[in-house]
């Protein structure tokens, strides 16, 4: 028999977790990594990619995560428990909440590290830092400037910790509030918010001498840029790196198989649709990062940027379009505060999982689980600061080919996006399209057997999703060439 609310609470709206889903979906994967993970493979090819992995992997199995929540009412850890206890499946599948919870967990120590980022970017350009560049007439000036001030800020591990700090006390601020005196409050008005400002940044970047061009970099397909690499006279060797990281990106950006959602799902109320629910959020996380591309890329262009810049792309060309914009500096600030903000409810959902675990052993308080998963991750992430300075040339593994220079934070990031992230989704998928009996997936889906919403994603669930997950999750763990 299972619980009618979650122990923790419940969303007080279906608008409510819908923005709440959003806002955990919606944050630095869109605008910060989507961009320049784009470009690193290509640009239109990749873009093609990363939709179709959205529609045939994150959507459904994003129906998965809140299906499960909603049916366990708990953290993903006990949810895991709950499910398979009713169902009488193999203890095994809880693997999928301690999996989840932990890829989070890692995840969130170096996401509140680049949140630190967008923090002292808020500083940065509502100073004034960049007001001036738009008396600069030379462009090489310009970028030399600008990316000055990042390649600065990285080597500073001083500052970087006093930003990572800030941005991890905010997130266990919130989630000391629980659902509804935390979560609810921070999100409410946050993504409409940076809605707008996304749209108003649009605006400027069609304004720009390049825009024609950053669209046809993102939306042009060339497959071979995104296929091939090592061309000598003609012949190319086919590397799956590029569709590996689409998926990877899929599961990132829609923040499914850390547990996030399905912890979000665990206090959604019994009546709201888990389909029209899940298919708005991942609209809306879609929506933001292409609009992400169509604001950077035309923007780069047209200052003569390079787009491949990995994670410093939108550090390096936004503070450019701010400071030749009429109220640059307002703009700029409001821009970076906003991003900060998606950062942050991205960052609650990620820590909300195991503080909710903690809080159900019946030997933490709301409070003191906060404390100790908030200290562990931050402690975590001082890795990822000192991958950027005292440590960027320690290569632990370099002796492989595949990650001969990968720091601290590459190897973090490759073990969660492109390692635990898919093969937590391939068991999600098996497991519910698989081993849940169908009478109670129709149950929370609200749906009868013969709709065609509901055999279209259990079939996609059921078959497709597993079994390219698992062909790309073997291709990145080296068993196929």
């Amino acid at each position: 028999m299972t619980r009618e609310t979650s122990v923790h609470g419940e969303w007080s709206s279906r608008w409510v977790f819908i923005l709440a889903a959003a806002g955990s979906a919606v944050g630095l994967g869109n605008i910060w990594k989507f961009p320049y993970i784009t470009a690193e493979y290509g640009g239109g090819a990749f873009v093609f990619i990363y939709l179709i992995c959205v529609l045939m992997i994150g959507l459904p199995i994003m129906m998965a995560e809140i299906l499960v929540g909603k049916r366990g009412k708990h953290s993903p850890i006990n949810t895991l428990k709950i499910v398979t206890a009713e169902t009488k499946q193999s203890k095994f599948w809880q693997i999928i909440g301690w999996m989840g919870t932990f890829c989070g967990f890692l995840i969130l120590s170096y996401y509140s590290v680049i949140g630190g980022w967008t923090m002292a970017y808020v500083v940065k350009v509502g100073s004034g830092m960049f007001s001036h560049i738009d008396m600069l007439h030379d462009k090489a000036m310009i970028v030399s400037q600008v990316s000055g001030v990042f390649n600065q800020l990285m080597a500073n591990p001083q500052e970087l910790i006093l930003w990572h700090t800030i941005f991890m006390m905010l997130t266990m601020t919130v989630i000391v509030g629980g659902v509804q005196g935390g979560l609810e409050k921070a999100i409410l008005y946050m993504m409409p918010s940076l809605f707008i400002v996304l749209f108003i940044l649009v605006g400027y970047a069609m304004s720009t001498e390049k825009f024609a061009e950053g669209i046809a970099f993102m939306f042009k397909i060339n497959f071979s840029a995104l296929l091939f690499s090592d061309c000598v006279d003609g012949y190319c060797k086919f590397n799956g790196q590029g569709i590996l990281a689409a998926m990877g990106q899929t599961f990132f950006s829609l923040s499914i198989g850390m547990g996030a959602i399905m912890a979000y799902g665990a206090y959604l109320p019994k009546h709201v649709s888990i389909t029209q629910a899940a298919t708005i959020v991942v609209l809306s996380d879609t929506l933001v990062a292409i609009l992400a591309g169509i604001i950077i890329f035309p923007i780069a262009f047209s200052n003569g940027l390079e787009v491949n810049q990995g994670p410093s792309l939108v550090f390096n060309t936004l503070p450019i379009a701010f400071g030749h914009m009429p109220y640059g500096t307002l703009f700029g600030a409001l821009f970076f505060i906003l991003l900060v903000l998606a950062a942050w409810t991205s960052s609650i959902s990620i820590l909300e999982p195991p503080v909710a675990w903690m809080v159900e052993t019946g030997r933490f308080t709301r409070f003191s689980a906060t404390l100790v998963c908030g200290i562990l991750s931050w402690a975590l992430g001082l890795l990822t600061i000192f991958s950027f300075n005292i440590l960027s040339d320690f290569k632990p593994l370099s002796q492989f080919a595949m990650f001969k220079e990968a720091t601290l934070f590459d190897l973090i990031d490759f073990l969660t996006s492109n390692i635990l992230l898919p093969l937590g989704g391939i068991l999600i998928a098996v497991f519910v399209a698989w081993f849940l009996p169908k009478a109670l997936l129709l149950e929370e889906l609200q749906m009868k057997a013969n709709h065609w919403v509901y055999r279209a994603w259990y079939f996609t669930l059921r078959y497709i999703t597993p079994v390219g997950v698992g062909l790309i999750f073997l291709k990145s763990i080296g068993i196929l060439a």
